[in-house]
């Protein structure tokens, strides 16, 4: 059939190469023309080097290319742009990825000599020494000491043995001062125990095996943060070697019984129902807190209003006179600014004695609570709770 008398001669088919390469799609557009191209052409575009062809059946260096590790199959798709996805294990010979990178990325961040298994995994910390902090967040890790791990409840939750050494103490400090004893006659004994006891925690610490054998015989009475650190029976006998050195003598004794007492009161009654209040700072509860003030009014009352009446005079008193007289009076500045007379200005008797004892109530819960320079609390609370109660009566007293 002819139009105008000229026959119609069909157009010529259009030839598209069949497998256009991902290469070839990226730098020609989808509007263009893609003829046929054959491999060495496209092994050119992507290497950019005309390096000699290898046959599709002749064996390959697996080695010299890590992507080739894979078994190939014939297949008319250029070597390098097979890839195949999959869950391999990298101790098997044939590896999905590349090891190459992650063989530089090893060397680089040093890791360690264990080979990885191909699965997800936490990476091992490498840390020189020993420190409690990175084996537990707990200020107590357990795993340290080995009767902590034997008694979890006893010792190393409740601290029983330890708590009963602390308030040991308080009864030892109160059967001396009913025996007459004075503060001049106690701190000798107490810096002879300090200086052999401080020498060997510092010994123990440059010696593990010596570290071992005092954590075997001493170990319920410790702390497992005290397992590299120092001991609180350091802190201890210098807190109250401190008070009852430099303070007179009421004073010294109650701010020891406060460091017997209302620590442990804290601790106790914190653990115990801490959850259930406002958290004062990390570590102290309004519980522990408010424990801790209950016990320091009723210890300075006890002290001060029925057990310094009921005992005494002692030989030596007149070198260690008491500091509270029993009245409490306004400093002369203050009394004669709002026209009060001295009698007006002084009070006596139940009144000054309850005002001294929520005093130390609240000097002892206060210095259960400040964290000192990061001190020990069996070093701060006696020596606040002794500066407290001191100032209070120089200037009331």
């Amino acid at each position: 059939m002819s139009v105008r008398g000229k026959p119609i001669i069909p157009a010529p088919p259009r030839v598209i190469s069949p497998s256009p390469t991902p290469s070839e799609t990226q730098e020609t557009s989808e509007d263009s023309y893609l003829g046929p191209v054959t491999r060495s052409a496209a092994r050119r575009r992507q290497t950019g080097s005309a390096a000699p062809q290898q046959t599709l059946y002749e064996s390959i260096d697996e080695d010299s290319d890590p992507e080739l590790r894979r078994a190939r199959t014939r297949s008319r798709s250029p070597i390098k742009t097979r890839k195949v996805s999959g869950l391999t294990s990298a101790k098997s010979g044939r590896a999905s990825r590349s090891t190459t990178q992650n063989d530089v990325e090893k060397k680089e961040a040093g890791a360690g000599t264990d080979n990885s298994n191909g699965h997800l995994a936490p990476p091992t910390p490498t840390v020189s020494g020993w420190d409690w902090q990175s084996f537990s967040r707990s200020p107590s890790p357990l795993g340290l000491i080995p009767i902590h791990r034997r008694f979890k409840t006893f010792i190393h939750k409740h601290e029983v043995p330890r708590k009963a050494l602390h308030v040991s103490i308080g009864f030892l400090v109160y059967w001396l001062y009913v025996s007459g004893t004075q503060t001049s006659s106690v701190t000798p004994f107490l810096m002879g125990f300090l200086i052999p006891i401080a020498s060997t925690d510092y010994l123990r610490h440059k010696y593990a095996s010596l570290n071992r054998f005092y954590v075997r015989c001493l170990g319920a009475l410790m702390r497992e943060s005290e397992y590299a650190g120092w001991n609180g029976v350091v802190f201890y006998l210098l807190g109250a070697w401190t008070v009852l050195y430099f303070f007179p003598k009421d004073v010294a004794v109650v701010s020891v019984m406060l460091l017997s007492w209302c620590d442990t009161a804290a601790s106790t009654f914190g653990r115990l129902y801490g959850i259930y209040t406002p958290r004062i700072r990390r570590g102290k509860s309004l519980a522990g807190s408010f424990a801790a003030f209950l016990v320091g009014v009723a210890t300075a009352g006890w002290f001060w209003g029925w057990l310094a009446p009921r005992t005494g005079p002692f030989p030596g008193d007149e070198s260690h006179p008491f500091m509270f007289k029993g009245f409490l009076r306004l400093p002369g500045l203050v009394s004669d600014v709002l026209g009060f007379s001295e009698s007006q200005a002084t009070v006596g008797g139940p009144v000054a004695l309850g005002l001294l004892s929520l005093w130390s109530g609240f000097t002892a819960a206060g210095s259960e609570v400040i964290d000192l320079f990061g001190w020990d609390d069996n070093l701060t609370i006696p020596i606040l709770s002794g500066i407290g109660i001191w100032g209070f009566l120089k200037i009331f007293g």
